[in-house]
């Protein structure tokens, strides 16, 4: 008796559910999706990595940290750039990775990969 409902349960995916005291049924599907061919499945660690080297090599003006932040250069440099507690990590000067103009006609210059990773860590510092 035994060895013809385990042969009924592998066929039909029957079995019995301890807890609810019932028979649960489960089907199993097998699909394919097409990946269109301009298109790729990678991992979300391959995605991230992705990221970071598309930032590395790359310097970004105060127009291009401004769409960044989605602030004004006035409100970036009050809140974050002059601050000292950010300025002497932040300052090349000190080994940071931005430039701070010294004198009228020079223009910011921040290291991108750095400076996008110093905002993600220190997003509450900014804002408190």
């Amino acid at each position: 008796m035994a060895t013809i409902f385990q042969e009924y349960q592998r066929e039909n995916q029957l079995f019995y559910h301890q807890k609810v005291s019932s028979y649960v049924q489960s089907l199993s599907v097998n699909i394919n999706i097409p990946v269109p061919a301009d298109s790729i499945i990678i991992s979300k660690i391959e995605l991230q990595e992705l990221k970071k080297i598309q930032l590395v090599g790359v310097y970004w003006s105060m127009q291009d940290l401004e769409k960044r932040v989605n602030r004004k250069s006035e409100w970036i440099k009050e809140y974050i750039l002059y601050p000292s507690r950010f300025r002497k990590v932040l300052d090349a000067q000190n080994g940071g990775f931005v430039f701070y103009p010294g004198s009228k006609g020079q223009t910011w210059s921040f290291q991108a990969s750095k400076m996008a990773m110093f905002l993600d860590e220190n997003f509450d510092r900014i804002f408190s």
